[in-house]
């Protein structure tokens, strides 16, 4: 595989901190997604590099090994194995024999033996686990209100997932066996997937719960009477006591979000009124105002 290099995929240097990363990332994601640029196979593959490149520096280890082995960096832990176990048998050799090391064999002879070369030939070969991918999903907040399944490409595989109500912004979802391969035979990673939940909506959400700011015109709120209210699920009719203070709060009970993994419960929903006073006065209004000034 030809070397890639990931920082120049993202657009930023090696010192760049996680949160470059992460921006770096969002923006390019954003640009070059497939559902803004259908059939359009640039795009799509630049999607792809900029996704393994963001599984790769998003990860501090996976960071690590990428700055220090470069294109074989997957296989970091077997390399510094290797050299441990190089380090052992020298020292062995040296204790036994008296030699200095092991003539004629220099390192990159003794990484050759340890992927498949001569030096251990007859003997079983050093199995390792696969590395972890790590993948985020783009979603609205109305997309986690409801279970939903979606098809998620990670290194030009497609993967069928399941998003359960009540995920919540930042949370990450791992898939057992999803990431890279093991090597030697050795176990496939995982795939953990993070999501970034954006919520264009009129909802503020905490958890399972939600709140919303009503407005109430002064005469509603002296009065009391009806008024509509948007849930997220739909529009529920209230009673207004009248004279409703401004900042006045009530509870919709089970009128929130789902809670994550807890079928058929959710939050509430929290409705804080603010009373807006008339910016316009007819004359007649004044004149009543005055009235109801004098009676005061």
């Amino acid at each position: 595989m030809a070397f890639i290099d990931y920082y120049k995929i993202l657009g930023i240097n090696k010192n760049a901190s996680k949160t470059d990363i992460k921006k770096a990332y969002r923006k390019l994601a954003r640009k070059h997604h497939p559902d803004l640029n259908p059939n359009d196979k640039d795009a799509e593959l630049k999607f792809k590099q900029v996704n393994e490149a963001n599984e790769v520096l998003s990860n501090d280890e996976n960071r690590k090994k990428y700055d220090k082995y470069g294109e074989n960096w997957q296989h970091g832990e077997a390399y510094e194995q290797a050299e441990q176990q190089q380090k052992t048998r020298q020292q062995h050799y040296q204790r036994s024999s008296g030699s200095q090391g092991f003539e004629g064999a220099d390192y990159s002879d003794f990484f050759e033996s340890m992927f498949g070369g001569g030096f251990n030939q007859g003997r079983a070969q050093a199995r390792f686990r696969g590395q972890d991918y790590n993948a985020q999903l783009q979603l609205q907040l109305k997309d986690v209100y409801t279970t939903e399944k979606r098809v998620l490409t990670v290194n030009g595989k497609n993967i069928r997932l399941t998003i359960p109500a009540g995920v919540t912004d930042g949370q990450v979802i791992k898939i057992k066996g999803k990431g890279g391969e093991g090597v030697n035979g050795g176990p496939h990673g995982d795939l953990l997937i993070e999501f970034n939940i954006n919520n264009d909506t009129e909802f503020k959400r905490d958890g399972a719960n939600l709140y919303k700011t009503v407005k109430l015109n002064l005469y509603k709120a002296v009065l009391g009477g009806e008024v509509t209210i948007d849930t997220f699920d739909g529009k529920v009719k209230l009673t207004l006591k009248p004279l409703t203070q401004n900042g006045t709060q009530v509870k919709l009970k089970g009128k929130g979000f789902p809670k994550y993994k807890k079928e058929g419960q959710f939050g509430d929903l929290y409705i804080s009124y603010t009373v807006e006073l008339p910016k316009n006065l007819t004359d007649k209004e004044k004149e009543l105002f005055e009235e109801l000034a004098k009676l005061q």
